[in-house]
């Protein structure tokens, strides 16, 4: 599914002169692949706009009322914490990503992007599936329907594994006997059944590969990484999402420090928590006061939590 040839050819092209603004920090990101997970990967394929962008869409809005009264910095960090979205929107990044079919559709949820993926009606998979590392296979959260709890024993995540490879395995022998394709369209087998290679790929598991090509301006692309990038959400796209983390910070340093000064490590009040704190900081007993508020007992934990109570 992958281009080496091709991938060789970029990485050592001669650089060409341009007119478009270059964003120094993501350029040495350019082409090269991240290596995810046990085959997968996230690689810079192209961008536009940088920190500057996002200034200089913001004051054409604004206009020369801003100008020497707040450097680009602050005006980004303004822009971040109030919420002003548009000018982010001037920013875009294409990613080529290579992931398991599951992380696929927790990621196509995020609908504010152009993507464009791997078919597997028209070409053929590779053998090549996702299997967790040992460390990482857990029972199932007591508390939290779609998360983790526990790791198993050594012996007890061993047996998991194999069961999963075990089953990966079967159905790409299956895949393969029902295509009966060495990729050249001409039958392995000739006394073998053929089948439509869209009709081949349906017993195959979700934790096969696919690749796609995937661009999104850098609004919908940090609210993203607020979501996949949490400590909440699984660890096999939170991996990418780090990933795309990194090479954001080099490419727009000043968006991506108000990014995570604003949203990542920052904490929302509702109206209810707000009355509590503002209770607490005259003087009042935060014990007494939670059990009085409005606030569900997860809410009050939940804001304790943010109190670093």
């Amino acid at each position: 599914m992958s281009n080496d040839a091709e991938l060789h050819e970029l990485l050592t092209a001669p650089p060409v002169e341009t007119r478009r603004p270059v964003a120094p920090g993501i350029e040495p990101h350019l082409y090269r692949p991240v290596p995810l997970l046990d085959h997968g990967f996230v690689r810079v394929v192209d961008y536009m706009g940088d920190d500057a962008a996002i200034v200089q869409a913001a004051r054409v809005s604004y206009g020369r009322g801003t100008r020497g009264r707040l450097d680009d910095r602050g005006l980004i960090r303004y822009l971040m914490r109030h919420r002003h979205t548009t000018p982010f929107e001037m920013c875009e990044l294409k990613l080529h990503v290579k992931l398991p079919i599951f992380v696929a559709r927790q990621w196509i949820r995020h609908r504010m992007a152009n993507v464009n993926e791997y078919s597997a009606r028209y070409s053929i998979l590779d053998r090549e599936f996702y299997v967790p590392r040992p460390e990482d296979v857990a029972v199932q959260s007591a508390s939290n329907k779609q998360g983790r709890g526990h790791a198993l024993d050594d012996a007890g995540a061993l047996r998991v594994l194999d069961l999963l490879r075990g089953d990966a395995l079967r159905a790409y022998e299956t895949y393969e006997a029902l295509l009966n394709d060495d990729g050249t369209g001409a039958p392995v087998a000739p006394e073998s059944p053929q089948v439509a290679r869209e009709l081949a790929r349906i017993g195959l598991g979700v934790n096969y590969y696919t690749q796609w090509y995937w661009k999104i301006d850098l609004h919908n692309l940090l609210h993203f990484l607020s979501l996949r990038a949490h400590p909440h959400a699984q660890r096999e796209i939170r991996v990418y999402a780090e990933a795309i983390g990194s090479i954001v910070a080099d490419w727009v340093p000043a968006a991506w420090e108000a990014f995570v000064d604003y949203r990542m490590e920052a904490a929302a009040l509702s109206r209810a928590e707000l009355a509590v704190v503002r209770a607490a900081l005259a003087g009042a007993d935060l014990g007494p006061l939670l059990e009085g508020s409005s606030l569900s007992p997860r809410e009050r934990r939940e804001l304790l939590t943010k109190l670093g109570r």
